[in-house]
């Protein structure tokens, strides 16, 4: 019997989700990919994948893969006036792909499994070309029965499938992962402008920071992009910002200190305060070229 499964968010990250959740698959399964927006929809075509703005599309699937922009958006989808909840199979497991709030997950996990239906707060780390690889890390937080169950399913679009705890918990992991990821951005940001100031060889300084000992995911992505003035190709920072602002609950919630944290929101808030919410994280940057009055950029050809 051919099992449903539904996919709502195709974006940079849902769509090459959805065709490697196709392609690696027994070929026994109906796939409904569904996404408010008609722009992300055009185009978009893939045999054994139905393709479709109609929400209504999700009717009686047996799971549901949220890959959507933020908590609120996610609530919305599932409990709004015009919810999915309700359309789905009795039973159906939810599994949120999306990255949102530690205690939003918990929330929402608790409301769909008190409503019949198992859920997996399950973010994603590795960025749009681990999604088109299939090697993205999986941080899961749900029952081990679950979890157990939706496995096989997620293996097709991560190499590395974890389960992190109980609810709440793939978010949680998420959260730690991001905003370690933000406080090397940040530090980039500060230091880069400093050593040109002093008169070091932006391009030269840049080969060293991504192949010395400071040497980061971060680095390697984001300064040869700032050595060209490349602020478009990453994720706007203004949506970013909400990893922060997780952090900044769980330290208020539990009493923790996050003194580097809190330091690297700063450096965060700047940019926003600048006006580069739409750019990607390495315009973090910009603020303190502007007050240097040195730009980190290798010369034009």
């Amino acid at each position: 019997m051919s099992r449903r499964i539904a996919v709502m968010g195709l974006g940079q990250m849902g769509w090459p989700i959805v065709l490697n959740l196709a392609r690696k698959g027994a070929g026994t399964e109906t796939i409904v990919a569904v996404d408010a927006d008609p722009g992300r929809v055009a185009g978009l075509a893939e045999p054994g994948i139905a393709v479709t703005t109609d929400r209504n599309a999700v009717a009686g699937a047996e799971v549901l893969i949220l890959c959507l922009p933020d908590g609120d958006v996610v609530e919305s989808v599932l409990f709004g006036p015009d919810g999915l909840k309700d359309r789905l199979a009795p039973g159906a497991t939810v599994i949120d792909l999306s990255t949102i709030a530690h205690g939003q997950a918990v929330r929402i996990g608790r409301a769909l499994e008190d409503a019949g239906f198992p859920f997996l707060d399950a973010p994603v780390s590795g960025a749009p070309a681990g999604a088109e690889a299939g090697t993205l890390t999986v941080m899961c937080g749900g029952t081990h029965q679950t979890f157990a169950a939706m496995k096989p399913l997620l293996d097709r679009i991560g190499a590395e499938v974890l389960h992190m705890g109980p609810l709440g918990s793939g978010q949680l992991t998420k959260t730690v992962n991001n905003v370690i990821y933000d406080i090397n951005i940040a530090a980039l940001a500060e230091v880069l402008p400093m050593a040109v100031a002093m008169g070091l060889d932006p391009e030269r300084l840049g080969r060293v920071v991504t192949t010395g000992t400071s040497r980061s995911y971060a680095s390697q992505y984001f300064v040869p992009r700032i050595l060209q003035g490349a602020f478009d190709e990453g994720y706007p920072l203004g949506k970013a910002y909400k990893d922060l602002v997780s952090a900044a609950d769980v330290s208020v919630a539990r009493g923790f200190p996050l003194p580097v944290t809190a330091a690297a929101t700063t450096t965060y808030q700047m940019a926003l305060r600048a006006g580069h919410g739409d750019r990607d994280k390495g315009a973090m940057v910009l603020p303190f070229e502007a007050m240097l009055g040195v730009a980190v950029r290798a010369p034009k050809e």
